[in-house]
């Protein structure tokens, strides 16, 4: 979709608008929402920035997803100055002027910072917004001495865009997400996070995000998926804990995943972009860094590592290469 089709369909005279959801834990969703509530997400958003009317904001993601769309409708609702580019890896290579604000993935963030003129102009955007995936800690590192604002977001396609935000620069850093006004948040049994955020989101909406509630019972740390933990041996790991261990050591492309396993229960798995020479050295890594049960016990060699069309880690689809593909691979009993 380009920009003048999304315009078109934003004044129609429907009251919705079809949106996919981005299948980073399955096959993408595709859902009407209400116009109306955009917009209340959209004023959620710039109020909590302090966004106002001829700002620039950049639009350098895909119009197909929700995110796209949001800084589009942002642009409309504030009245600010859209500067509307071709997607790509690196979004600020072709301009000069940095924007007021800008919404990215971290891929485009970590790609801007290789880059000495995409590096200069990613400083000086006002505010960033970073969603789609985790922040890792070495990027957060990286842009904790950024002169501006930089944020990271929580939301989803259900949500309308984000729901709350934590800042990553600055003396402002915290590592607790901070709920828009009108939003409250808690647990369910599971310890899974529940919203409520009525001008968003017409019910409360149950997330399978393991979470952790501040001592003040309004701000939360994501944990990791409900679906992405891997119960092997009565033990519970965290697929993303595995991978921040591991982040630092390893060079190329992984994602941590599972297969059912007789004598576990669920196996800890590792994909990497690679060949199977690379086996003993990935091997060695994880025997030097990572506690015993987390440990994988295959390390399959793949192409490339599955990815959603917005760059968030297909895991269900890891899922799939890991039980089809795991007799094939190297097994660490």
């Amino acid at each position: 979709m380009d920009l003048q089709e999304f315009l078109d369909e934003w004044n129609n005279q429907s009251d919705t608008i079809l949106v996919h959801t981005s299948g980073s834990t399955g096959k993408p969703k595709a859902m009407r929402v209400e116009k109306h509530r955009m917009e209340a997400s959209a004023r959620l958003t710039c109020d909590f920035l302090g966004l106002k009317p001829g700002d620039t904001a950049l639009l350098c993601m895909p119009l197909d997803y929700i995110a796209g769309k949001m800084v589009v409708v942002r642009s409309i609702v504030r009245d600010l100055q859209l500067v509307s580019i071709k997607p790509s890896g690196h979004p600020l290579a072709g301009i000069d002027t940095p924007p007021t604000f800008a919404a990215m993935v971290p891929m485009q963030v970590y790609n801007s910072l290789q880059m000495e003129h995409e590096r200069t102009m990613l400083k000086a955007v006002k505010h960033l917004i970073i969603g789609g995936g985790a922040v890792d800690k070495q990027l957060e590192t990286e842009l904790r001495s950024f002169p501006n604002a930089v944020w990271s977001t929580y939301g989803m396609t259900e949500t309308l865009s984000h729901i709350a935000m934590r800042r990553i620069s600055g003396s402002g850093a915290d590592s607790w997400y901070t709920p828009f006004d009108g939003v409250n948040v808690s647990l369910d049994t599971d310890d899974c996070l529940v919203i409520n955020a009525p001008a968003v989101c017409p019910s409360v909406l149950h997330t399978n995000d393991i979470a952790e509630l501040h001592a003040d019972g309004h701000r939360f740390h994501i944990l990791g998926r409900k679906d992405n933990v891997i119960c092997s041996g009565g033990i519970k790991i965290m697929m993303e804990d595995v991978e921040d261990a591991l982040r630092r050591h390893l060079s190329m492309p992984f994602i941590i995943t599972k297969r059912v396993d007789a004598r576990l229960g669920e196996a800890v798995v590792i994909l990497f972009e690679g060949t199977d020479a690379m086996i003993d050295t990935i091997k060695e890594v994880c025997l030097r860094v990572l506690p015993k049960y987390w440990r994988p016990k295959n390390y399959i060699p793949i192409n490339q590592i599955p990815t959603t069309e917005t760059g968030k880690p297909a895991r269900a689809k890891a899922r799939r290469i890991a039980s089809g593909a795991h007799a094939g691979g190297c097994l660490e009993q």
